[in-house]
């Protein structure tokens, strides 16, 4: 931890987090207090399950890692980085602690690591489907009332839950180390073969940084999180 602080990353994610904080619109400091507030389920939710997903696969799968590091669990505090959590709620960007798990106990390598790679993201999507399932049943039971000032709220939270597990799904989709996305194109194309696999490994979060401050991730991850946000909508919640 104290690597990292020290790191160039680190500054930089820093200075992300401080640059969209003062992007912000504090006119009315109260409706922006809330609108954080609002999100704070989400992230917690969407940062637990995720890493949840990752520990409780390899423990299934053999590794008894994750349960010796107490990782298997939904409690926030086991999964929580503070630095992440920032970075999610400021930066629109974010991460949890990541589940260390040891390959050595699988007995397929190669499949049990895309497993392990692939649940994190898959559980992102099945939370926003259980919240988005959830908005559409209470618009069916009671839709006057979520127009009340209690029901908007509720209904602000619970997109935001849908809304942070979609782009957690597909930030983490980025075929960029660390992400979730380089381990399943790993396995899918047996990266390890090859010799600058390491350096990129290796270089993973930096080069990840460099997209982000260069926009490229903007440009994928609106246009796509939109389009599966319009999905839900349309065709779950209404």
């Amino acid at each position: 931890m104290k690597r990292f602080i020290q790191s160039p990353a680190f500054i930089i994610i820093i200075a992300l987090v401080i640059l969209n904080f003062l992007d912000g619109d504090f006119s009315d400091p109260m409706g922006w207090l809330i609108q954080k507030l609002i999100l704070l389920p989400g992230i917690v939710i969407g940062l637990s399950f995720h890493e949840f997903a990752h520990g409780i696969v390899s423990y299934a799968l053999g590794d008894p890692t994750p349960k010796l590091q107490g990782r298997l669990t939904i409690n926030p505090a086991a999964h929580m980085d503070p630095f992440g959590f920032v970075a999610l709620l400021f930066a629109g960007f974010g991460w949890g602690i990541p589940v260390q798990i040891n390959p050595g106990y699988y007995k397929h390598r190669r499949r049990d690591e895309l497993l392990v790679s692939l649940a994190g993201v898959v559980m992102n999507f099945i939370i926003a489907m259980i919240f988005a399932l959830g908005l559409r049943f209470l618009f069916m039971q009671n839709p006057t009332w979520l127009m009340s000032s209690m029901g908007d709220i509720v209904t602000q939270i619970l997109m935001s839950v849908v809304s942070i597990n979609i782009v957690l799904m597909i930030f983490n989709l980025f075929p960029i180390p660390p992400l979730d996305g380089f381990g399943i194109i790993t396995e899918l194309l047996n990266l390890r073969k090859y010799d600058w696999y390491y350096k990129i490994y290796d270089k993973g979060f930096l080069i990840l940084l460099a997209l982000i401050l260069l926009g490229v991730t903007d440009k994928v991850l609106g246009p796509a999180v939109s389009a599966v946000l319009g999905w839900i909508i349309n065709s779950i919640i209404f």
